[in-house]
């Protein structure tokens, strides 16, 4: 199994670098060139997510791209670093206030995100724990032809 790691400022223009680095290394893995505006798309769908997440809350830290090849699989984790807020901690008070307004459009954005890539992608996975969310995208692949 061979992982590419790429970690980049919550910036949106690093949101096309990530595109096109998941594009190359899911050629190299034998996705489907059919299906390679796919990667893009959903990985520019779900690392702007991520971006917009880091914006609306403030943070400075990376987000985070695994590009895993498996022996007859392909996979995309995208993760940030926004956990999830429960209602105790809401209610604690522990939390910045959102501006009016702002909690919904980041929240809006990031539902659009994810309806658009569960059009794109067959397998996807949507995790959110008290460290951060997790989106893992799988794309099928073919093995190389064995050349003699």
């Amino acid at each position: 199994m061979a992982t590419v790691e790429l970690r980049f400022s919550a910036l949106p223009e690093h949101v096309r670098t990530a595109r096109l680095v998941a594009a190359a290394v899911a050629r190299r893995a034998g996705v489907d060139e059919a299906v390679l505006d796919e990667v893009r798309l959903a990985v520019g769908e779900a690392c702007s997510r991520a971006v917009g997440l880091h914006i609306s809350n403030g943070l400075d830290t990376p987000v985070r791209v695994a590009l895993i090849e498996d022996e007859k699989k392909f996979s995309i984790e995208v993760g940030d670093d926004v956990p999830i807020v429960t209602p105790s901690q809401a209610a604690g008070g522990h939390e910045a206030p959102a501006e009016p307004g702002e909690e919904e459009s980041a929240e809006g954005n990031g539902e659009m995100g994810l309806a658009v890539i569960s059009g794109l992608v067959d397998d996807v996975e949507v995790t959110t724990d008290e460290r951060g969310g997790l989106i893992r995208m799988t794309w099928p692949t073919t093995p190389a032809p064995v050349l003699h």
